[in-house]
Formats: C-alpha cells, structure tokens, sequence
C-alpha cells in the first residue's frame, strides 16, 4: 500500500465526517476534513456540502482539483462552467436522499392535513372542548399534485399512492406516466389538495409560485417545497395563507439560507424543517458514500455515476499542474 503522503488528496469543503467516507476512500486518498490553504493547493478531489460556495476564487486555490462530488443534487452554488472549463468533474449524488426527501414531503403534508400543531396545542393548553372546532381532513381520496417527477417526485407520488391519492404531475423536462401526465402547470393547480416541488432552482423561473400560481390553486390546497426556496415567492404564499387560498404550508427549504425572520414562519398551519429531510440518517450515510466513491471513480478514471457537467471530459488538460 503507497505511503499516506503519496496518496491524492481529498478535502472537504463543509461538514464532513471522515466516518462516513473512509470505506471508500481509505488506501486510495488522503482524506483531509478541514483543509487548509496547502491541503486546497495539492488537493485533487473534494466533497463539497449543499451549503458550501465554490466559485473562481476557491477554484484558483485549488489547481490541481480534478472532481468536486456534491452531496446532493443542487448546484446552484458551485460555478459548474468555471469548473467545467477546468476539467473538472462536478459529480451530484441523486439517489441517496430522494427516499427521505419524499418521506418529509410526504410527512409535512400528514402533518398539515391531521391538524398536528393546531390539535397538539389544545390538549397542552387544557382546551379539550374546544377540538370539535378543528377541522381534521385525509389523505385517502385525495389528489397530490407532484412538480418535478424526478427520483424523489416518482418517490412522492408513490407514498401517496400507497395512502389512497390519487396522484397528478408535472415535469418540464420529461413526461410523468400517462395516468398521471398533467401538462399544464395550471390545471395540476387548480385539481390538487396536496401539491409538492421537487424541481432545481437552475433554469426555473424564481417564484414558480407565486401570485399567479397560487390565484389558481384550489381552494384549501397545502403546499409543500422540498425543491429549493427560490421556487416560491414567500410573500405571495403568506397571503395565499392568510387569505384562505392555502389551508397549510411545509417549507423544508428556503432562500436564502438560513432564512430572514417572515410572518409565514409563525403562522399555527406552517411546518418548517431547516434544509434536512434529505439528511435522514440513513440517507446521511448513503449520501457521503456516493459522494466519495464519486470522486475515487474520476481519480481513477473511471466514469461516475451521476455528474452535472457531462462536458467535463473534453475539457480535461493533458496535465495535471504540478
């Protein structure tokens, strides 16, 4: 086995429990969990965190950086063309949290539909006969309206199949099964209780709901991103609330992140989650080591699993700085 200090390094940007990646990565890289400026100058590989941004600047630190592996699928913050023209591989991670982001999607929206928060605080605050004042609906009969069929969409719409919804969706970029297909964006609005987002921010419109979305919701419909935050106008959905065009909201993401102080968060029929329904443990897990075996593919030359910059190969120099 090669001495440590002759292996690639890999360093994370972010968060990164070195646990978590040393099945893959250990005998192959030199992991290295808080780089600094001499780790990031002979760096080749990195495991980057949802929150972390890896514009120029940080790429001019890193000359020697061949694949950047996300823990994820966004990359809105991370300069996929600056690395692209690098060479560098941006490799995602799709699979790993699409169960646990459509369990929380699902969750919130049993949450809001049951009456949880509102019925929680009338057996704390000793209002019992007060309950009959709350009203408790189903999920069963139902329909959800699913935007963005992708792996964590199809996943939604099954969990809410399995409780008896009937399910619609749409999807800009591919075609959900013909007994769901619905495609106008408006339509899926006016016919759900239950609509949740699971598209990515890049080359969305920002505020996919907003004003004239929400003046087409059905009436007493729950809303529920799992996206990214940029896909909804706040204020518009704080007056969609208010005014009784929603009945709940669930927001496990939000822009920017953390959030500035709103109304909407203290409202009694809004569940909040800080950007961690992907972040289960198990999905944890999975995710860190789908990012590592990501990062030793390209290291090895290998093809990985899932890249967001699929040009990334033709831009490969001939020669790794030294």
């Amino acid at each position: 086995m090669a001495a440590s200090q002759d292996l690639p390094v890999v360093v994370a940007l972010g968060t990164v429990d070195p646990a978590l990646v040393a099945g893959v990565l250990d005998g192959h890289c030199r992991f290295v969990a808080a780089p600094d400026d001499a780790d990031l100058a002979v760096a080749a590989g990195a495991i980057v965190r949802a929150d972390v941004r890896v514009d120029q600047a940080l790429l001019a630190q890193a000359p020697r950086l061949r694949v950047l592996a996300r823990t994820g699928v966004g990359t809105d913050l991370i300069d996929v063309p600056a690395a692209t023209a690098r060479g560098i591989a941006v490799v995602i991670t799709p699979g790993a949290g699409a169960a646990a982001v459509a369990e929380g999607a699902i969750g919130m929206a049993l949450h809001l539909v049951k009456r949880f928060g509102p019925l929680t605080a009338l057996v704390r605050e000793g209002c019992w006969a007060e309950r009959g004042g709350t009203a408790v609906g189903d999920l069963d009969g139902a329909t959800l309206g699913v935007i963005g069929y992708g792996r964590i969409g199809r996943r939604t719409a099954e969990l809410g199949a399995a409780f008896g919804m009937r399910v619609l969706a749409y999807d800009p970029y591919s075609e959900p099964p013909a007994g769901r297909r619905c495609p106008d964006l408006g339509d899926l609005a006016a016919r759900s209780d239950v609509i949740t987002l699971h598209l990515p921010l890049t080359d969305q419109p920002r505020h996919l709901a907003g004003e004239d979305f929400l003046a087409r919701v059905k009436p007493g419909a729950i809303l529920v991103n799992c996206g990214r935050g940029g896909l909804i106008d706040i204020d518009a959905v704080w007056h969609a609330l208010t005014e009784g065009r929603l009945s709940g909201v669930g927001l496990d993401v939000f822009d920017p992140e953390p959030p500035a102080p709103h109304p909407l968060f203290s409202h009694p029929d809004v569940v909040l989650t800080p950007h961690l329904m992907g972040l289960s443990r198990r999905a944890t897990a999975a995710t860190f080591v789908a990012a590592a075996q990501g990062v030793l593919d390209v290291l090895r030359g290998a093809e990985p699993q899932a890249v967001a910059n699929p040009a990334w190969r033709t831009h490969v120099p001939k020669e790794i700085p030294a």
